[in-house]
């Protein structure tokens, strides 16, 4: 008998972990319990919810354009009614404020969290466990989830310098960020090759940083001595493009409302060329300069030596942190090319009074500056790792993208960290070894199974140090992706296989498992007519 009741059990936990494979949810929630019968979503059902959630506003829009259902939101209960409960509950079983818990039953839907970041994580699921079919009743299965998120930082990054994207596209790339649970939209506004900012008190940095007079045709060539080939070919077009201040609170409110964060990134004291294309009196030397039309990086940069600089930067950053509410400004530090700083006068005499070493040193100097900055104002700064380089400013958190050895060094001084190494992190590289059925790619190989098998949290550091690492994020830089149809194509599925790096536990992932779950998934991105890469196989 017992023999038989344990048998009975087995059969039991294997059939509801084989229903549960088959939810084509991603990322994978962390506990899922099948239950037996349908809950029938009709134009009857209801959301329970308060009259002003912006979540039970969302859902409702969502059912109403894809399935054509107008669910009326209202705070009276009613037994014996078909509904779906939005209600925030003090006594959750996980303390993290994106925790949710979905119950479906055949006669209710009830999401339980913390908040409202919950709720909203809850409702994605929901939203993916929904037929893909447009018909007038809708069949959910009965289950039970409780789910929560293992890292904090769960982010995708869009270089809009480079290519410019409109604000509907870049609404767009917010929707795939919410429908993964990411959380953070790391913007990069300005580079090199484009200004894409408006700041009011320096309205040039739009009138021409925004504007370069071509564009480079494929790849960067060089000479023998390292410069710029002469026999690069460019385009005769005017690439141009920004966001008005107006157009930057829309899309902030935008990710508001998805419980994403945007990230801004204003690059300094390298990646500066646009910005002195349109105030020259900022660099090391006289000018004139243009916008880049090549990809690459400009030897010309901020001049560390003059004041000025510093206060150009200040006032910038007084108009870009009351447009992000978030607690981080990224200040970029990356790649900044020591040259002109070795033979400026104001520079040398900089590095003098400050009893600095060297330029890397002059590099750390400029950055704590503007780190004080930011801070008297109630923020904070993250840059990529090479802000590590002579000295890591008191209070900076660190991307880190050259491996991850700058992210390790970092933890290991108690600071924050992000992941984001090129390998597996960087979108803009190739995701299969048939490179020539691929459309251009800066080069590199990050194909899917390699997304997902990454563990952003290092073995090297111990339990302590592991607590810095606040999650990982993916970048898609656009020197070669010129569409936001390209955006896509490069970003999804390897999106999907970073959602659950990033939210579903160790123990719970499975390469094979998610596979399978993402060709299920794909109906979903076809109906949102996204472009995506179709090959799940490297080789392919």
């Amino acid at each position: 008998m017992i023999k038989r009741l344990l048998f009975y059990i087995a059969l039991i936990v294997l059939i509801n972990k084989i229903q549960a494979q088959t939810l084509p949810l991603i990322p994978k929630p962390n506990q899922i319990t099948m239950g037996i019968g349908n809950f029938t979503l009709d134009k009857n059902t209801v959301i329970f919810a308060d009259k002003k959630s912006s979540e039970a506003k969302y859902l409702q829009a969502y059912i109403q354009s894809n399935y054509g259902l107008n669910l009326k939101i209202t705070n009276q209960s009613k037994s014996n009614r078909q509904e779906i409960q939005l209600l925030p509950i003090l006594n959750m079983p996980s303390n993290n404020k994106e925790s949710y818990q979905l119950s479906v039953k055949a006669n209710q839907i009830a999401i339980h969290a913390n908040n409202s970041a919950g709720i909203f994580n809850g409702i994605q699921t929901l939203l993916q466990i929904l037929p893909l079919e447009k018909n007038t009743t809708l069949s959910i299965p009965c289950l039970d989830i409780t789910d929560a998120p293992s890292y904090e930082w769960r982010g995708m990054h869009l270089d809009c310098s480079r290519h410019f994207f409109t604000k509907v596209e870049v609404k767009k790339y917010i929707d795939y960020l919410s429908m993964y649970k990411l959380n953070v939209f790391h913007w990069h506004l300005v580079d090199d090759q484009g200004w894409r900012i408006e700041i009011k008190k320096y309205p040039l940095l739009t009138k021409i940083g925004s504007k370069r007079k071509a564009t480079l045709i494929g790849k960067p060539t060089f000479d023998s001595l390292g410069n710029p080939s002469p026999n690069d070919k460019y385009d005769s077009t005017l690439y141009e493009g920004y966001y008005s201040q107006n157009d930057i609170r829309e899309i902030v409110a935008y990710a508001q409302t998805r419980h994403i964060t945007v990230l801004p990134e204003i690059e300094m004291p390298g990646h500066s060329l646009a910005a002195l294309a349109a105030y020259p009196q900022f660099a090391c030397n006289a000018g004139p300069f243009e916008t880049f039309s090549r990809w690459g990086v400009s030897d010309d940069v901020y001049c560390a030596g003059n004041d000025e600089s510093f206060t150009f930067l200040e006032n910038i950053l007084k108009e870009v942190m009351p447009l992000f509410p978030g607690k981080y400004i990224h200040i970029g530090g990356d790649e900044c090319v020591k040259t002109r700083w070795k033979t400026c006068p104001k520079c040398q005499k900089r590095k003098a009074d400050e009893h600095l070493a060297d330029e890397e040193a002059l590099q750390s100097y400029f950055i704590t500056r503007i780190e004080k900055f930011v801070n008297a104002s109630g923020k904070q700064i993250i840059g990529w790792d090479e802000i590590l380089e002579g000295g890591l400013a008191p209070n900076a958190a660190v991307m880190s993208w050259r491996g991850i050895n700058g992210g390790v060094a970092a933890a290991k001084q108690k600071h924050y960290v992000v992941m984001s190494p090129g390998r597996p992190c960087y979108f803009d590289h190739y995701q299969s070894k048939a490179r020539d059925k691929e459309p251009m790619a800066i080069g590199g190989f990050n194909p899917l199974d390699s997304v997902y098998n990454y563990n952003p949290t290092p073995d090297s550091l111990n339990t302590d140090e592991q607590k810095y690492i606040m999650g990982a994020q993916a970048n898609v830089w656009t020197e070669y992706i010129t569409t936001f149809s390209h955006v896509e194509y490069m970003s999804l599925p390897r999106m999907s296989a970073l959602s659950e790096v990033l939210w579903t536990n160790q123990e719970n992932k499975n390469y094979t498992d998610f596979v399978s779950r993402l060709k299920h998934h794909t109906g979903l991105l076809d109906r949102m007519k996204a472009n995506y890469a179709k090959h799940f196989n490297s080789n392919n």
